[in-house]
């Protein structure tokens, strides 16, 4: 009988051991996956934010262009020295951006 005790004591303190490790794992994900995607988050949202007229930008298709008009979910985008070529494109859709003057 003490045997039985025993046992189903160790059971508890194994049950208790899987919870640490399955939090440990969730944190590690957490601090590997999940952090990472949210300082990228306010980087391209700091960057949305200082967007100018003028700026030089580029696009997730990898063109270049330079911005003429900014609305408040879209921006319109000259491409080339053609002044005919102005596409109107999500903010969402900018890549990179680039301040004139700045190298």
């Amino acid at each position: 009988m003490n045997g039985i005790l025993a046992s189903s004591g160790s059971g508890a303190a194994g049950l208790g051991s899987i919870f640490v490790m399955y939090a440990v794992v969730i944190g590690v994900f957490w601090f590997f996956l999940m952090r990472p995607q949210k300082k990228e988050q306010k980087r391209v949202q700091g960057m949305l934010a200082t967007m100018e007229i003028g700026d030089t930008v580029l696009t997730t298709s990898g063109f270049y262009g330079v911005i003429i008009d900014i609305s408040d979910e879209a921006v319109i985008v000259e491409f080339g020295s053609n002044k005919n070529c102005r596409i109107p494109m999500q903010k969402s859709a900018i890549a990179q951006l680039e301040k004139p003057g700045t190298e």
